[in-house]
């Protein structure tokens, strides 16, 4: 009855689409083509759990609940989907009398998406125990698995694993050994793995590509996507948001200008996740006003757009101007803003010494948008009472906070306090210090610091002294360099295209095996031999 009202009134039209979906299902019986047949149907239109229970009844009461191939699609949905639930998948594969390698897989991939490693492979040693095959997608759920959560260890079983059965070289494996390797940061492993592949495709570029940038080796990640181009591999969005990524870290500014003019070229790249990577890549190499025309010839933009824009200019000192973008923001409604735009915005207001503007934010942020403020925000909040001189309000603003505190909002309070010259203060501050971070050395310099400013030159030498007999020593200093990738010689922006791509030469090497250090990690006391054994076997 609630349901025939409110499609009268058009007013719901998820309870009109809910009515519709209840009316289908019922007419299951009197379709002319084949009951299973109308099941995947549906199955395949389904879009919450909710749907999906009622399909599921149907196939019950229908008879299809030992149907491997219908109760494979309800599982799917349980696992793949958006707002699946695999305690729902659990419970109806419980119920499969003799399920086959594709539903275990399907298993597999959906505790690796729920990031439930101990029940992914559990449910790849019950596979083994029924004496299924594991194939190429086992392979490749549960490598990802390892990759998303840090499992070093299992995945360099499961590597093995594959080198035994020899699908190692199969794309989707391969693919996913390259990336799970990228994932741990070793990639020397990465890379062999990759220059095994007789003839990649872009896939596999663009993952290999996004391992270096990952691993923070961007100039690489600038030499690969060269070569790339220069093998005659057209790159596509996820190329280009990688690599402008690489020349963001770089500030590689003509490089980046080069890959805006290879983007404008193909023609079908302006995506606005492309073009957020744009507007991030000139925003962070300083050319605000690059940065600027990317914004405002954007036609669809979303958070993230505004959010690069107001921190670019932030970031640069245009504190004001970011303040004016957030306001149109606001004034637009097009766009909520979310937790990065209030870190953006809060930073902006340190930059210039705005307090009240910052509380005004900050109670905002809390009261109309009902986001929770982070360790981040309150260190923002700290930054901007500090700079101004409210050390005792920052401090009491610490006390308050709903989160333990951690080192690096105590050591901006205690930088306020050098500044300001609060001694007292600042010797709390250290205390706290102690307790979390006993021998950074920026503390000890803060510290001896804040008592100089004072005159109180006797403690100031003791601090010193302290450091030096704890044997804390301060980082090296950095580097600026400026420069341009040596990639770009020749490159000529205004006759830029993929012909154009800057030459890249590529010694050979060896065939990568894994090397016996990977099974001399101090995890393998975790795991006990049988069970190292069953993985590989």
């Amino acid at each position: 009855m609630i349901i025939n009202y409110l499609c009268r009134l058009k007013s719901n039209l998820k309870a009109l689409q809910l009515g519709s979906f209840r009316s289908r299902i019922s007419t299951i019986n009197t379709v002319s083509i084949s009951k299973e047949e109308t099941v995947i149907s549906f199955l395949k239109n389904c879009s919450c759990m909710k749907d999906l229970k009622q399909i599921h009844a149907r196939v019950i009461q229908l008879g299809f609940e030992q149907n491997r191939f219908v109760v494979g699609k309800v599982i799917v949905f349980c696992a793949a989907a958006e707002h699946g639930d695999m305690n729902y998948a659990v419970s109806v594969f419980e119920k499969i009398g003799d399920p086959d390698a594709f539903i275990f897989n399907t298993m597999i991939r959906g505790f690796g998406k729920a990031n439930d490693p101990r029940k992914a492979f559990d449910y790849y040693k019950r596979m083994q125990e029924r004496g299924l095959v594991s194939d190429s997608f086992t392979f490749s759920f549960l490598l990802k698995v390892c990759g998303q959560l840090g499992l070093v260890l299992l995945g360099r079983l499961i590597h093995c694993s594959t080198l035994k059965r020899g699908l190692n070289s199969h794309v989707f494996v391969r693919n996913t050994l390259v990336h799970m390797y990228g994932s741990f940061k070793d990639i020397e492993a990465s890379r062999q793995l990759f220059e095994e592949i007789p003839n990649p495709e872009l896939v596999a570029w663009n993952i290999i590509i996004d391992c270096h940038v990952s691993c923070g080796k961007f100039n690489e990640a600038l030499d690969m996507f060269s070569r790339m181009l220069k093998f005659g591999k057209e790159p596509d969005e996820a190329t280009f948001v990688v690599i402008l990524s690489a020349c963001s870290a770089l500030g590689a500014l003509d490089f980046g200008r080069w890959v805006h003019s290879c983007i404008s070229n193909i023609g079908h790249g302006w995506t606005t996740e492309v073009n957020n990577s744009l507007l991030d890549m000139y925003a962070k190499c300083g050319a605000l006003e690059e940065a600027f025309e990317i914004f405002n010839w954007m036609n669809k933009k979303n958070t993230v757009t505004w959010n690069t824009m107001i921190l670019g200019l932030a970031s640069h000192g245009y504190a004001n101007e970011a303040l004016v973008l957030f306001s149109n923001m606001l004034e637009q409604k097009l766009w909520a803003p979310d937790d990065i735009t209030f870190l953006v915005v809060l930073s902006a207001c340190s930059h210039r010494g705005m307090v009240d503007k910052g509380w005004r934010f900050f109670d905002l942020m809390k009261k109309e948008y009902h986001i929770q403020p982070t360790i981040k925000h309150y260190g923002c909040m700290v930054d901007i009472l500090g700079r101004a001189g409210f050390v005792e309000e920052a401090y009491r603003l610490i006390s308050n906070m709903p989160m333990q505190c951690n080192a690096i909002v105590w050591r901006t309070l205690l930088a306020a306090c050098r500044l300001h010259g609060n001694v007292e203060l600042g010797k709390q501050v250290r205390k706290q210090l102690l307790e979390l971070e006993p021998d950074h050395s920026s503390d000890y310099v803060l510290l001896a610091n804040t008592y100089a400013s004072a005159g109180r030159w006797n403690e100031a030498t003791r601090v010193r002294k302290t450091m030096h007999k704890r044997g804390v020593q301060k980082p090296e200093p950095g580097n600026s360099v400026v420069g341009r990738h040596p990639s770009l010689s020749s490159y000529k922006r205004k006759q830029c295209s993929l012909a154009l791509a800057p030459e890249f030469f590529w010694e050979d090497v060896d065939v990568w095996w894994l090397p016996d250090k990977y099974f001399e990690d101090p995890l393998l006391c975790k795991l006990s031999h049988d069970d190292s054994k069953a993985l590989i076997d």
